[in-house]
């Protein structure tokens, strides 16, 4: 089970890196000006989020797999915490890729400053995470 739990934090922080750096390119994309640049940000948003996703999708199955194996974890009310922040940080995923589908339509709505906070959500989101996960305070 050790290693299930090593493997499902490995790809957490592959995942997590991506929801860290995505938005800080699309602070650099919303501040461009030249076809270059913007063109390079488009491909560097859209391969990170390919990588993202599969950290994301891994996390995933081996969090379940953690989940298959001792089933009783779901009563803990530590766990239905971090899964219901675990609910917000899926959507917070889908909300990058409906950015990044604006940005690659040139329909950016955003100026570089709304990225600046919209950068900090994730790191809200994995205290809590870490913390319910390892304190498990209830």
């Amino acid at each position: 089970m050790l290693w299930i739990k090593a493997w499902h934090v490995i790809f957490m922080v592959t995942w997590f890196a991506g929801l860290f750096y995505l938005p800080r390119l699309f602070i650099y994309h919303a501040s461009a000006t030249d076809t270059a640049g913007i063109e390079r940000f488009k491909v560097m948003e859209r391969r990170l989020f390919v990588i993202m996703t599969i950290g994301a999708g891994l996390t995933a199955a081996f969090g379940i797999w953690l989940l298959v194996i001792n089933p009783a974890l779901l009563l803990a009310g530590w766990l239905q915490a971090k899964l219901a922040l675990l609910v917000l940080l899926v959507s917070y995923h889908a909300w990058c890729w409906r950015l990044l589908a604006d940005f690659a339509a040139g329909r950016n709505a955003h100026p570089p400053a709304w990225y600046r906070w919209f950068n900090e959500v994730p790191t809200l989101l994995l205290i809590g995470i870490v913390l319910l996960a390892i304190a498990k305070p209830f």
